[in-house]
């Protein structure tokens, strides 16, 4: 597979996934793992720097904004109770690192643009144009109930809205030209006032009057990502985002959704490299092959049945504590919650004839793509992926830390590189640079030849 002629071979685009820091329930349990990493800024500066060291494209920051609704005794069992806000955590790493790109999670349904827009501005004008922000419409209906609303939006309006929102926010990026900023003290001109522009949005969802009390962001936007993967959410990728974070568990998953969405790219007349597909891998990686099962096994061994069957409800929708922890899933009627989350359990329980109990324990780990093995194999699979138009890179998952995040730095990368699929240095001072993305035009104050 390593045969191609490097000249020929696409380059993967490498995030990772680091919050919690690692996705398995389990991971804070494992021998030499780092129990408060979550809250510890001393062990998650390490980390960035450890990713840095590997030229990972970005450190991802998912988000909650609620506590996760499950019984007490799955709860008290999980590290993904609690962690740091993003958007806080985020501009402190910005100043010990000096290229990995920083990716935030902000909710459209819940937040308001105009903070959204001035806080992703802001970070990315403190990390030297960095910043990248996922876009979620949040599928959690708990959250409502932290953000005075009674009941859930539904799934078709949190995405009308969202799509509503996105312009909203980039427009607000765009209320200053790149050169609105004069700063003449001799002439005591701070601004150009025909260089800054009002947006006066009145739509069905918001109303933001404008301009952004801020500089336009130095990439113009940060990266726009987004993880939706029902249909409402490829619509909205294929509109709007620049990368996706994609759940496909098999080479043949990740080709449908690559195709989708880029053929959704298509009929827009949008360049399909302006978009990465960016599929979650939990990757543990051992000297033999026999040495990574018995990591995956010894951390799936750590998982509680309360923690598993909670996980479980959640990714359907549906209290599961009342199934035959032996029997096969029964019918699952469709919620308000994440569709895309629903279909993949079944899925799963359908392709391997899983009962509830085995569903339990896999969702109570991660139930997702998994690559198990040594370096060597691990390239074999990415490179598959990728020159099969699978995606365009992974979000790396780890499956503890500082281990496991060591062995694919120090065992994987290497070995990534060699084929020629894997930067050695970083292409640009900014994440869009390192990404292969192109800097927006601003829509208000274009520039001329």
């Amino acid at each position: 597979m390593s045969s191609q002629p490097q000249s020929r071979k696409r380059q993967l685009r490498l995030g990772a996934f680091m919050r919690p820091v690692s996705i398995h329930t389990a991971a804070w349990r494992y021998p030499g793992g780092t129990p408060d990493a979550n809250f510890n800024l001393k062990a998650i500066t390490k980390f960035a720097q450890t990713l840095e060291r590997g030229r990972f494209d970005a450190f991802f920051m998912a988000d909650h904004l609620a506590v996760l609704n499950m019984p007490m005794d799955a709860l008290k069992r999980s590290a993904t109770v609690t962690s740091f806000d993003p958007l806080t955590l985020l501009p402190a790493l910005a100043m010990v690192t000096e290229h990995l790109g920083l990716i935030a999670t902000a909710s459209t349904t819940f937040e308001p643009a105009y903070t959204v827009a001035r806080r992703f501005a802001s970070l990315d004008h403190i990390s030297g144009g960095r910043a990248a922000w996922n876009m979620v419409t949040t599928s959690n209906p708990d959250a409502a109930l932290n953000f005075g609303m009674e009941a859930h939006m539904d799934h078709g309006d949190r995405y009308a809205r969202a799509r509503e929102y996105v312009d909203v926010v980039t427009g607000l990026w765009d209320s200053w030209a790149d050169d609105a900023f004069i700063r003449d003290p001799d002439a005591g001109i701070y601004f150009d006032t025909d260089k800054m522009h009002v947006l006066d949005h009145k739509g069905e969802y918001l109303s933001v009057r404008g301009p952004l009390n801020i500089a336009r962001p130095i990439q113009g936007w940060p990266v726009i990502v987004q993880a939706g993967a029902s249909e409402a959410g490829r619509q909205l990728a294929a509109e709007t985002a620049e990368v996706i974070f994609a759940a496909t568990p098999t080479l043949a998953d990740g080709k449908a959704f690559y195709a989708d969405v880029k053929g959704r790219m298509d009929k827009l007349d949008r360049p399909r490299d302006h978009l990465k597909v960016l599929p979650g891998a939990f990757v543990v990686v051992g000297d033999t092959v026999e040495e990574a099962k018995e990591k995956r096994a010894l951390l799936d061994s750590l998982v509680h049945y309360d923690s598993g069957i909670a996980s479980l409800s959640i990714a359907l929708g549906t209290d599961a504590s009342g199934f035959n922890p032996d029997g096969p899933l029964p019918d699952i009627p469709e919620s308000n919650d994440s569709k895309s989350g629903r279909e993949r359990v079944l899925r799963l329980a359908a392709r391997e004839g899983l009962s509830v109990r085995q569903l339990a324990g896999r969702l109570g780990g991660y139930s997702g793509l998994a690559m198990v093995g040594t370096p060597a194999m691990i390239a074999d699979q990415m490179e598959e992926w990728l020159m099969e138009d699978g995606c365009d890179g992974f979000n790396v998952m780890f499956p503890y830390l500082p281990g496991g995040l060591d062995d694919f730095v120090d065992k994987v990368v290497p070995e990534l590189q060699r084929r020629g699929l894997f930067r050695r240095e970083y292409e640009g001072a900014t994440l869009r640079e390192n990404l292969g993305l192109p800097r927006p035009e601003n829509q208000f104050f274009p520039t001329t030849s």
